[in-house]
This record gives structure tokens, C-alpha cells and sequence, in this order.
């Protein structure tokens, strides 16, 4: 019985979520478009408010493109891997009701995020494409890259708060947040999470001019739909993430947070250029990790001196 309830919440979960990335779709288009002087979606529904949903009937009932010397099963089967990897992510974030409730929550997100390489390097390689491989490789070394920095600094924050659940962030943080104590930290996981959902100006592997689309450039229909899903799906968790990590709180004001958190990420988009390859990876294995490794001993050094003064 327990199992059929634990089921159902995760199920309603996927809805919520995949609601979600729909209206964060709308907020993207409108804001790029006040951005560049434009109005954005406002003819379907309410001020386009519809607009998302007749954006998904198109995507799923268009013809789906079957290249004839693709490999056929990693290629379809990509696409869905990756809506999967995204969405069972949310599996980690407090609830605050016991909805979900892992003791090693940190850990499984950092196994979800590290596995989310392989939908990417297969659906680049079994497109069989040029452009797809070299957009999969691209993608591979810059999530690779970036995800060494995330995890110390995650682990910096959870030599902080003693445990791997998620929770203890929300005590920790009662009377004042985390990102005034390690505000370049908030600073490098910010970007690292830009950089970890291929955003800009770190969307190195869907370079439209020089690489088409990238990874995803042989998609299309549903396929194309279910990679797009993937991306906002992570979008949104990875800033639900940094508002539990460095801004405290479980419950409903966290969900205000995130969407502030969400509008910066399309902020960045609409106002930063794309880096050059080589800026990228200096910028993680020269700047972040060095950073990293640095806020990283010297959270040790601060919970044993908390550690020392408790007892």
C-alpha cells in the first residue's frame, strides 16, 4: 500500500513539474521578448497563457524524422532517458511534509546529474551526424568540467550542515542564509548550474553557428520535445537547489524563490554572448575549481571549530 502511495505522489509530481516547464517556456519567450523590445506570445489564450500547450500539440503530432543511418534504439531511446534522469531528481528535494524524504538526497542528485552525460553523448553519436557528434563531445567535457566545481561546492556545504539530507539546510538556516557566509560559492554554483544545463552563454553544444543544433540537431517532433522537456525540467530543479542550499526554507516561500531564480537564468540568457570554447574550459579548471577547493577546506576548518566550541 505504502509503495502505491509513494507512486502516486511521484506521478503527480511528474504533472506538476512537467506544468511547470511549460509556463517557465512562456516566461522565457516573454521576457526575452520585453528583452529585445518585443511583446512575445500573446495570441493564443489569455495573453498567450496557451501558448505552451499548443506548442506541445505541434511538437508530439509533427512527423518524425527517421534518419536512415542512425542506430536505431540508442537513438530513440536518448531523448526519453534523459526527461527520465531530470525528472527523477526531483526525488531529492524536501518537500517539508514527507512526501519524499532521502537521507542521502545530495548523493542521488549528484549520481542523477553525473549519469545525465550518456543520453547526451548517445543520442550525438547515434544520430550519426557530424554536427550531433561534435555537440554530444562538446556538451560531455563541459558537463564533466562543471560538475567536478558542483560537487565541492556542495560537499563544502554539507561538511557545513553535518548530513547528506537536504533537509538540515532549512534548520541551518532559521535565522540567517548561507549565501551572505559563502557568497562567491552562490556566485560559482550559479554558473556552474548555467553551465551544467547547457545554457547560455555556456550553450557551447547547441552553437547554432557553427554546429546547426548540436546533439540535437537530427530530432525532431518528439524527440526534439522530450530533449527540450529534459533541459527546463533541469533548469528549474537546479534552481530549486541553490534557493535550498543558499537561501533557506521549505515550504511555499521557497517555490517564490525559485521562480526569481528561474527569471535569472533567462536573464543571463538574454544578456550575455556565448563564451569561446577555451574561455569555458579555463573558466572551470582554472577559476571555479581552484575556488572550489579553497571554500571547501575552509568549511572543514569551520565545523570543527563549531565542532570544538560544542563540545
Amino acid at each position: 500500500m505504502l509503495v502505491v502511495i509513494k507512486l502516486i505522489n511521484y506521478l503527480v509530481l511528474i504533472i506538476f513539474v512537467l506544468v511547470s516547464v511549460a509556463f517557465l517556456t512562456l516566461m522565457e519567450r516573454k521576457i526575452l521578448g520585453y528583452i529585445q523590445c518585443r511583446k512575445g506570445p500573446n495570441v493564443v489564450g489569455y495573453y498567450g497563457v496557451l501558448q505552451p500547450f499548443a506548442d506541445a500539440v505541434k511538437l508530439f503530432c509533427k512527423e518524425q524524422v527517421h534518419p536512415t543511418m542512425s542506430n536505431f534504439l540508442p537513438y530513440y531511446l536518448s531523448p526519453v532517458m534523459s526527461l527520465f534522469l531530470s525528472l527523477i531528481c526531483w526525488c531529492c528535494f524536501p518537500y517539508g511534509n514527507g512526501f519524499f524524504d532521502l537521507e542521502l538526497g545530495a548523493l542521488f542528485f549528484l549520481c542523477c546529474t553525473s549519469a545525465g552525460v550518456y543520453p547526451v553523448l548517445s543520442s550525438g553519436w547515434a544520430s550519426n551526424s557530424k554536427y550531433s557528434l561534435l555537440g554530444s563531445l562538446r556538451s560531455v567535457a563541459q558537463t564533466i568540467s562543471y560538475e567536478v566545481s558542483l560537487a565541492l561546492i556542495l560537499i563544502s556545504m554539507l561538511v557545513l550542515v553535518g548530513g547528506f539530507n537536504l533537509v538540515h539546510f532549512d534548520s541551518y538556516q532559521r535565522h540567517t542564509w548561507f549565501l551572505f557566509l559563502g557568497f562567491p560559492l552562490a556566485v560559482l554554483w550559479f554558473a556552474s548550474s548555467l553551465a551544467e544545463s547547457n545554457r547560455t552563454p555556456f550553450d557551447l553544444a547547441e552553437g547554432e553557428s557553427e554546429l546547426v543544433s548540436g546533439f540535437n540537431t537530427e530530432y525532431s517532433g518528439g524527440g526534439f520535445a522530450l530533449i527540450f522537456m529534459a533541459e527546463y525540467a533541469s533548469i528549474l530543479f537546479l534552481s530549486g537547489l541553490f534557493c535550498i542550499i543558499f537561501l533557506g526554507g521549505v515550504g511555499v516561500v521557497t517555490f517564490f524563490k525559485l521562480v526569481f531564480i528561474s527569471f535569472c537564468f533567462v536573464w543571463v540568457r538574454g544578456t550575455l554572448p556565448r563564451f569561446r570554447y577555451d574561455k569555458l574550459m579555463y573558466l572551470a579548471w582554472k577559476s571555479f575549481l581552484p575556488v572550489a577547493l579553497n571554500y571547501c577546506l575552509f568549511m572543514v576548518c569551520m565545523r570543527v571549530l563549531l565542532e570544538v566550541y560544542l563540545y
